[in-house]
C-alpha cells in the first residue's frame, strides 16, 4: 500500500520534473521521426535515459564510418541529434561525411554541390543548437576555406560559382552596411533577414571582418572563411583563438591570391568560364596577419618560414601586375627583415630578374592557381605596354606574351601523363581564352580611348556597346 501511495505521489509530480528538465536543458523530449517502432518506444519509455540510447546508436555509427557506409550514417546520426543535440562531434563528423566523403560519391557536380551544402545546412543547425560552439565555427571555416576555396575536389570551380551566385543576392561584391544594418526598403529588409535567418550572419560583424582584413568580395569563400573563424576567436577561449588565429594568415595568403573582385555578371557564366583574380591591395593586410599571429606563438620558425614564402609570391605577382613600386618594397622588405631568404645567387637580382627566376621556378610545382595568376599578370603587362605603344614597350610586350606562352605549356607539360583523375581539375583554360577573359577584365578599367589603342594594337575590331545585364533571380537559401 505504502508503494502504491508513493507511485502515484510521483507520478503526480513527473510532469512537473519533465517540464524543469525541459526549461534548464537537461533532457530533450523530442519526438524520433521515421524512426523504427521498437527505437521511438524505447526513447519514450526510458525517459531520461535517452542518453544510453545515443551511446548505443554513436557506437554503431562509429562502425559504419569505420565501413565506409557513409550514407547509412546520415538517418543514424540524425537520430543521435535528436536525442542529444548538445553531443557536437557527431554534428561536425556528420557534415564532413555528407561534404567530403558522399559528395565525392556522386558523379554528377551539381549532386556533390547539393551534398556540400547539406553539411554547411547541419552545421548551422547544430551552432543554433549549441551557441557559441568554437569546434563548429572551426569547421565551418574550414569547410569554406577548404572544401570550397581550394582545388582538391574536381568540382570545385562549380562550388565556387554556385556560392557566389548565392551570394549575389544577399551580399553581392561589396556590400552596403548600412542598407544591410539598418534596412529601409522591402529589398533592404529581405536581404538583411535573408542575411540573419538563412545563413546566420550578423551584418554589424561583417562589416567590422571587412573593415580588419579587407575590402573583401562577399562572393568568394575566403570572406567567409574569415568570418566564421572570427566568430570562433569571440567565442572561444585563449587556446581556441590562437588555435583559429593560426589559420587567418593562409586564408589571407588565399585571398591575395585568388581573391579580386568578381565582375556583376557572375550569375551568368559557366564553372569553366569562372576565373579568380589576385586581390594585391590586401598584400599588406596579409603581412600584418602573419605578423600578428606571430606574437601569440612560441615556435615562430615555421610561421616565418610561411612569410618569407608568402613575401616572395607577392613580390613576384606585383610585378606582374604593373605594381612595380610595390613589388620593390616587399623585395626591400623581404631582404631586410628575414635572413638568408634569398639564395646566393638571387641577393644581387633586381626585382624584375627576381620575379622571372621565381616564375620559372613555382611553375614547376602543380599548383593551377599560381600559374594561373602569373599567367594573367604577364598577360596584362602585355596589354599595359602595347597601349603605351614606343619600340622600348613592345620589345617588352613581346617578351610579356613569350613568357606567358611558356608558363602555360610547361605547366601543362608538367601535368601527370595519361588518364590521372586529378589531371583535369589541374588543368588550365586555354591560353588563348585565358588572354581574351584578360583583356575582357582589363577594358572595364580602361577609358574608351585607351581601349580602342589596346583592340587596334591586337588586331581586334572596335568593343561592341554592352548590353543591359539581364536581372539575376533571387537565390533560394543555402
Amino acid at each position: 500500500m505504502l508503494a502504491a501511495a508513493l507511485f502515484c505521489a510521483s507520478s503526480q509530480m513527473q510532469g512537473m520534473l519533465n517540464k524543469d528538465r525541459r526549461d534548464y536543458g537537461f533532457t530533450r523530449q523530442t519526438v524520433l521521426s521515421n524512426a523504427p517502432p521498437i527505437l521511438a518506444f524505447t526513447t519514450v519509455a526510458l525517459g531520461g535515459f535517452r542518453g544510453l540510447i545515443s551511446n548505443f546508436l554513436w557506437m554503431r555509427a562509429s562502425e559504419l564510418q569505420e565501413e565506409e557506409r557513409y550514407f547509412e550514417m546520415v538517418q543514424l546520426s540524425d537520430w543521435i541529434t535528436t536525442l542529444e543535440p548538445h553531443f557536437t562531434d557527431v554534428w561536425t563528423i556528420q557534415a564532413w561525411n555528407m561534404a567530403y566523403n558522399i559528395s565525392v560519391k556522386c558523379k554528377d557536380f551539381e549532386e556533390r554541390w547539393k551534398w556540400v551544402q547539406r553539411g554547411l545546412a547541419l552545421l548551422h543547425k547544430g551552432l543554433k543548437e549549441n551557441p557559441g560552439e568554437v569546434n563548429m565555427y572551426r569547421e565551418l571555416s574550414w569547410f569554406f576555406r577548404h572544401k570550397i576555396g581550394q582545388n582538391l575536389d574536381d568540382a570545385h570551380k562549380l562550388y565556387k560559382l554556385r556560392w557566389a551566385q548565392q551570394m549575389q543576392g544577399v551580399l553581392g561584391g561589396h556590400p552596403d552596411f548600412d542598407a544591410l544594418i539598418n534596412p529601409r526598403t522591402p529589398e533592404d529588409r529581405r536581404r538583411a533577414d535573408l542575411l540573419r535567418d538563412e545563413y546566420d550572419m550578423d551584418p554589424k560583424f561583417i562589416q567590422e571582418i571587412d573593415t580588419n582584413y579587407g575590402p573583401l568580395d562577399w562572393r568568394l569563400p575566403e570572406a567567409h572563411a574569415i568570418y566564421w573563424g572570427e566568430m570562433g576567436v569571440r567565442n572561444g577561449t585563449q587556446t581556441d583563438k590562437d588555435l583559429i588565429r593560426r589559420n587567418s594568415y593562409a586564408i589571407m595568403r588565399q585571398v591575395c591570391l585568388t581573391g579580386g573582385a568578381l565582375p556583376s555578371w557572375v550569375t551568368n557564366v559557366t564553372p569553366d568560364d569562372f576565373i579568380l583574380w589576385p586581390n594585391l591591395d590586401l598584400v599588406p593586410k596579409a603581412v600584418a596577419s602573419f605578423e600578428d599571429v606571430k606574437l601569440s606563438i612560441s615556435n615562430k620558425a615555421a610561421m616565418e618560414s610561411g612569410e618569407k614564402n608568402f613575401l616572395k609570391e607577392a613580390v613576384v605577382l606585383l610585378y606582374e601586375y604593373n605594381r612595380t613600386r610595390e613589388a620593390a618594397h616587399w623585395f626591400d622588405y623581404l631582404k631586410a627583415n628575414f635572413t638568408n631568404a634569398l639564395h646566393a645567387d638571387e641577393a644581387n637580382l633586381t626585382v624584375e630578374g627576381f620575379a622571372f627566376k621565381q616564375i620559372q621556378s613555382d611553375i614547376s610545382e602543380e599548383d593551377p592557381k599560381k600559374a594561373k595568376a602569373f599567367i594573367l599578370g604577364l598577360t596584362m603587362q602585355r596589354y599595359l605596354c602595347l597601349i603605351a605603344g614606343d619600340s622600348e614597350d613592345d620589345d617588352r610586350a613581346e617578351r610579356f606574351r613569350q613568357m606567358a606562352a611558356f608558363v602555360w605549356q610547361t605547366y601543362e607539360k608538367n601535368l601527370p601523363p595519361g588518364p590521372d583523375p586529378n589531371k583535369n581539375r589541374l588543368r588550365l583554360l586555354p591560353l588563348a581564352q585565358m588572354e581574351a577573359d584578360e583583356l575582357e577584365d582589363l577594358e572595364r578599367q580602361l577609358s574608351p580611348q585607351a581601349g580602342a589603342i589596346l583592340r587596334n594594337r591586337l588586331g581586334l575590331p572596335p568593343r561592341a556597346p554592352a548590353a543591359a545585364p539581364p536581372n539575376p533571380t533571387p537565390p533560394s537559401g543555402a
